[in-house]
């Protein structure tokens, strides 16, 4: 950029998506979700999907969700988001069909629904967002939270013997049939976002393509839920998140 160049939203290194609405966001200052959104609107515009776009989003965090990217959206019911998906795609094979939940939602009262349309092979991606804890209703231990990690539930922090073992949804998605990308990313570097959007992409793609259900968890931060700055939550994530939910793809048969 030259000296007397005067700076304009084409000079900067980020854009805003098109899709984006000018709405202010409601999550908590640091939150992964916002940077999900950002993608999930970068990759619809890309592929040309703007008007074919549908997604679905249940109760979390993220139910406001149809606020801010400026596609169709259908509300569902605690956990039955891959329900509704399922029915949105069989009746309109020719759009792109994608739900967006959180770890309680997804992983607990939806656990049935999740699995059951994976394994059908729905032409559906699943975005799930994992921050092992529930973060909108006051921080409480969600089936990701890992085993010693304190909640509002789990004061002492969790307990194998007394609650059971955390979740790995990817890692059994994998096994079933009907997926054909299942992969796991994150979205605290820039190279970690890169690598997300390209998750999101493919899978967006093998459903256009009739190739079977995706699943891209985004392993997350919840400041709020944790009790940690931004920075330090990104840190406490890398150090023990990272370990038992590690990162990159569990399946990929989208070539074939």
């Amino acid at each position: 950029m030259e000296k007397n160049e005067i700076i304009s939203p084409e000079n900067l290194v980020y854009k805003k998506p098109t899709l984006m609405n000018e709405v202010p966001m409601h999550y908590c200052p640091g939150c992964s979700h916002g940077v999900v959104h950002k993608l999930v609107a970068e990759v619809i515009e890309e592929m040309g999907m703007e008007e074919k776009s549908i997604g679905v989003s249940p109760v979390g965090c993220a139910v406001f969700a149809y606020r801010y990217i400026d596609i169709d959206w259908q509300e569902a019911a605690h956990g039955r988001a891959p329900a509704v998906a399922t029915a949105i795609k069989r009746l309109w094979p020719d759009r792109l069909v994608f739900t967006y939940q959180g770890d309680g939602d997804l992983g607990c009262i939806g656990a049935a629904e999740t699995i059951h349309a994976l394994n059908r092979g729905e032409n559906i991606t699943i975005i799930f967002i994992n921050n092992a804890i529930y973060g909108m209703t006051g921080g409480q231990m969600a089936p990701t939270t890992l085993v010693g990690q304190k909640t509002a539930t789990c004061p002492y922090g969790r307990d194998p013997q007394l609650h059971g073992y955390p979740l790995k949804v990817p890692e059994m998605a994998a096994l079933f049939e009907g997926t054909c990308f299942v992969t796991r990313q994150s979205v605290d570097t820039v190279g970690h976002i890169n690598k997300a959007k390209k998750a999101i992409r493919k899978a967006f793609e093998a459903n256009m393509a009739g190739k079977g259900s995706c699943l891209v968890e985004i392993t997350s931060t919840c400041n709020s839920g944790w009790k940690m700055p931004p920075a330090k939550a990104n840190e406490w994530m890398e150090e023990n998140m990272f370990p038992f939910y590690p990162q990159g793809d569990l399946k990929d048969t989208t070539k074939e």
